[in-house]
Parts: C-alpha cells; structure tokens; sequence
C-alpha cells in the first residue's frame, strides 16, 4: 500500500500575513516563521529583497504566509510545516463568489457560543445561524476577507 500523500490546504488572500494571523489565532495554531531561510536566500543573492517584506517585525515572503499545527513536525532551517498546513497566497482578483471548499471550526456544543463571540472578537462575522436539529447546528461565518466557514 502506498503511503499517504502530504498536502496543504491554500487560501487566496488580499493581504496573506493578517489573515494567516487571524486563522492561527482562530484554529490555535502557529504562523510559520520563515525569516531564517529568507534571511540565507537574501544572503545567497538568490531572492530579491523586493520578493521580501516586514509583518510584525518579522522578515516574511511578500504575499505569502502559513500556519501550522503546533504538534506537527516542522523543518527548523526553513519554518515550513511537514503536517496540517494552510497556506495564504496573495491573488490579483478579489473574491467574487461563495467558496467551494470550507473550514469548519468545531467547538462542540457546550462551547460553541464561547467560540463564536471569539472568533468574532479575531474578526470574524456571522452571516447565519443552521439549526438541523440532531443533525447538527452551526454557525456560517466569513473571515476578515469574506471566506466563509462554519463553526460548530
């Protein structure tokens, strides 16, 4: 049987850094910290410094940025994450339509209000509440740049 294959789930953004802030803080994981290979890169003379920019006085890769699950494994000389992995890229175009793919933040039901008003007080707004009774009842919410997801 063939092993699994690794993978990474990437959100287009209008502003990378804030919204890989955002979603660390919302799924309590860590922004990766790439400012030591940039840093080697920039010494190499193989990335131009125009390919660089500063977000929260750290050195980062201008209009990228990812989180990562803070008990997966991670590459130290580099910061990348070998594990559950979001990547934030910066795109042209604004969005336009709903998402086709989604993260749901599950809470579970004793918490989920408490949840909510957190990711509310990250940034995050409540588009509509979903009651299906034993099915499930959850928030639909949108990130600070409208992507919608769901919190349960």
């Amino acid at each position: 049987m063939a092993a699994a294959l690794d993978w990474k789930l990437v959100v287009d953004t209008r502003d990378a850094p804030a919204l890989a802030d955002f979603w660390a803080a919302a799924l309590e994981y860590e922004v990766e910290d790439n400012s030591a290979l940039i840093n080697r890169l920039l010494e190499a003379g193989q990335l131009p410094a125009a390919a660089v920019a500063e977000h929260n006085g750290t050195r980062v890769f201008r209009g990228f940025a990812a989180i990562r699950h803070p008990d997966d494994p991670y590459d130290k000389e580099t910061g990348i994450g070998r594990g559950r992995r979001i990547l934030f890229q910066d795109v042209p175009e604004p969005k336009s339509t709903k998402n086709r793919l989604h993260i749901d933040v599950h809470a579970g039901p004793d918490s989920r209000d408490a949840t909510v008003a957190r990711l509310e007080a990250l940034g995050a707004t409540r588009v509509e509440e979903v009651d299906k009774g034993p099915a499930g009842h959850w928030w639909v919410m949108r990130d600070p740049e409208g992507n919608e997801f769901c919190a349960a």
